[in-house]
């Protein structure tokens, strides 16, 4: 049976499974190449279905699931696989008992770390109570993130000199997944997903970078999971020059609820993570973590005591407690201060106060000139001449308080202190939170919106195979050089149009001769790929369809084609051409140096110079540059393929 399967083949993956989110990278548990990665679903997702019993028996289940009671909610799990006959609620059943069996699997690799302190926040702002650089986060939506402000994800982690950005980001489904930008001198390149061991069909967010830039950090619901978000880590791999394997961080890490934003403090002192396990959906707890390099594994068969586990109590014990280690170290405490930062509060007060009499006063203005009863007239310049009356006073004070605050300042550099009027400001404001506890979290401010120039890139007809709700003719019906393969659907005395297309794309037409045409759909670079989308056309409606192949858009057979793919090497050349005509200018030469590594020869043909940039294995690497270089300001540029045997 499916269910069956599927547990073996998660009990028998599970021999190498990393809890860790420290230290070295151990062997991880995998899912074999070609196998879908476990999809880590809500257990509350489950619950529906017209089956009478059904909803009561799902419910049950993910309660005992959310109790730790793992091993009686799969017993239900187990029972339900055997009645329920709807395929579309079985997928649902065996999704949930999937989830249930990963958590029993990873009860065998549990660790304790000592717990500090943990503090309920409200969601929408509970990142700034982290110990990250002031004004580090961001509103959402913005330049990058223009979705923005999801159920958790409400700003975005981009310090001031950030030169790399990590962020989460929603796809054309909806789906959050992991992207970087880097700066390249003024601008930003052209956002990019992560890579394939972290890009899911559901959700990753708030990826987070360690010190060394050797580990990430992030939350996923779409892997090898335990329930909602789970914690991850992925360590970069120098050889690979990619990040590897996620590895879910396990118990008490990751829970049957939602986990998140993972760090290490900058001071190597603490761990810490959010988590709504013990919350209403308006808060999470944060939860503060003595940082431990090498955590020891265990398990751990009773529910009870890993539930427990999972509630991260605070030690009570005073001696390994540090109360000030998180505290603000920029509060400044140097003698009349606190009074010079209530008196630029004071300053900003009256400025509010002074602009918004203004526009209340245009305002009213406004309404008088279209009140045409003199009664309503004469209540409207009443309350002008009262606003009126209300500007000198309020300038006055003004004046006076920012009479004091030049004194203090003057005061100030009399003295020699250094100080800085917008930090004073800032730091006035923070809210301190547990400072009689063991642990003190300080309130950071939000920084500012992004502004950057985004690299884009240019919009080009798709060529990947699709199966759309509307089919789609191939923009261009000249194939591209070297081996190609396709799926011949079929051939027509007339003209098909997108309604024959039985939502294929990108579908080609050939005309034969002068009364055949012949329609054929994608274009794969190799027999695999163009014999696992066969089936799919079939099912389309296209029984009769078959595999050809072309070199250089020339016709061959299949078996020519599969023989000459084992030799087959594709390199592209971006051409250059110099604005003048002779030379490219140093701006030029220094944009195209940061895009790429690679060889720059110049060219002589025809009489015309240009330059060659390449060879590159990777037409995708290749069209991200040349899409760089014309947003960059080299617009003469062009692609060149050349297929080598």
């Amino acid at each position: 049976m499916v269910l069956k399967y599927l547990f073996l083949s998660v009990a028998f993956f599970c021999t190498g499974f990393l809890c860790s989110g420290h230290g070295e990278e151990k062997e991880a548990a995998v899912i074999p190449s070609g196998e879908p990665a476990l999809r880590s679903v809500s257990v509350a997702d489950t619950l529906a279905g017209p089956i009478p019993g059904l909803q009561d028996s799902l419910q049950r289940a993910a309660k005992l699931h959310g109790n730790y009671q793992f091993a009686e909610a799969l017993q239900i799990y187990s029972r339900l696989v055997e009645e329920v006959s709807d395929s579309l609620q079985l997928l649902e059943v065996e999704d949930a008992a999937i989830l249930t069996q990963n958590s029993i699997n990873m009860m065998d690799f549990c660790s304790s770390p000592v717990v500090v302190a943990k503090q309920k926040f409200p969601v929408r702002d509970f990142f700034l109570f982290y110990p990250l650089p002031d004004a580090s986060w961001r509103p959402v939506p913005n330049q990058l993130d223009t979705a923005g402000n999801g159920s958790i994800v409400k700003a975005m982690y981009v310090p001031e000199d950030s030169e790399t950005i990590y962020y989460s980001v929603q796809d054309e489904n909806g789906i959050r997944n992991i992207c970087k930008t880097e700066k390249l001198d003024s601008v930003w390149s052209v956002p990019e997903l992560l890579g394939e061991n972290m890009t899911t069909s559901s959700d990753e967010v708030f990826p987070m970078l360690s010190s060394d830039g050797k580990a990430l950090y992030f939350s996923s619901k779409g892997l090898y999971g335990i329930g909602g978000y789970d914690l991850y880590v992925s360590y970069w791999d120098e050889d690979q020059n990619e990040w590897g394997l996620p590895v879910n961080m396990g118990f008490p890490y990751s829970s049957p609820y939602d986990d998140f934003l993972y760090i290490d403090s900058p001071d190597g002192k603490y761990s810490m993570f959010a988590s709504n396990r013990e919350c209403t959906a308006d808060s999470v707890y944060i939860y503060v973590l003595e940082y431990d390099s090498t955590p020891v594994r265990k398990a751990v068969e009773n529910p009870e005591e890993l539930k427990n586990l999972s509630l991260l109590n605070p030690i009570e014990d005073i001696s390994r407690l540090d109360n000030g280690s998180i505290v603000d170290q920029n509060r400044n405490e140097q003698d009349g201060m606190d009074d010079y930062a209530v008196k630029l509060n004071v300053v900003r007060a009256i400025t509010d106060t002074l602009n918004a009499c203004a526009i209340q006063i245009d305002e009213a203005r406004a309404q008088l000139q279209t009140e045409s009863e003199e009664a309503e007239k004469s209540k409207w310049v009443t309350f002008i001449s009262e606003k009126e009356e209300l500007l000198p006073v309020l300038q006055d004070s003004l004046n006076k308080v920012r009479l004091q605050v030049q004194d203090l300042e003057m005061k100030f550099l009399m003295e020699g202190f250094s100080f800085d009027p917008e930090s004073i400001q800032r730091d006035a404001e923070k809210e301190i939170v547990g400072a009689s506890s063991s642990y003190t979290f300080t309130k950071n401010n939000m920084g500012d919106t992004l502004v950057m120039t985004v690299l884009q890139p240019e919009p080009k007809f798709d060529y990947s195979f699709k199966i759309l709700p509307e089919g789609c003719f191939a923009e261009d019906n000249q194939l591209p050089e070297g081996l190609v393969y396709q799926i011949q659907m079929f051939a027509s005395s007339r003209k098909a149009t997108v309604k024959n297309l039985k939502g294929l794309s990108p579908v080609f037409e050939r005309k034969k001769n002068n009364s055949t045409y012949i329609y054929s759909v994608g274009v794969f670079r190799s027999y695999k790929d163009v014999l696992e989308k066969l089936n799919k056309v079939k099912r389309c409606g296209f029984r009769s369809a078959f595999i050809t192949a072309f070199m250089d858009g020339k016709p061959i057979s299949v078996k020519a084609a599969r023989t000459a793919e084992k030799n087959v090497r594709h390199l592209y050349t971006i051409r250059i051409f110099p604005t003048d005509g002779q030379s490219l200018s140093d701006s030029e030469l220094a944009l195209v140096k940061t895009l790429s590594s690679s060889d720059l020869v110049k060219s002589t043909s025809g009489g015309a110079i240009s330059y060659l940039l390449g060879p590159f294995d990777n037409k995708k690497e290749a069209d991200k540059i040349l899409s760089m270089m014309k947003t960059g300001g080299l617009s003469n540029v062009t692609m060149e393929s050349s297929v080598q045997k």
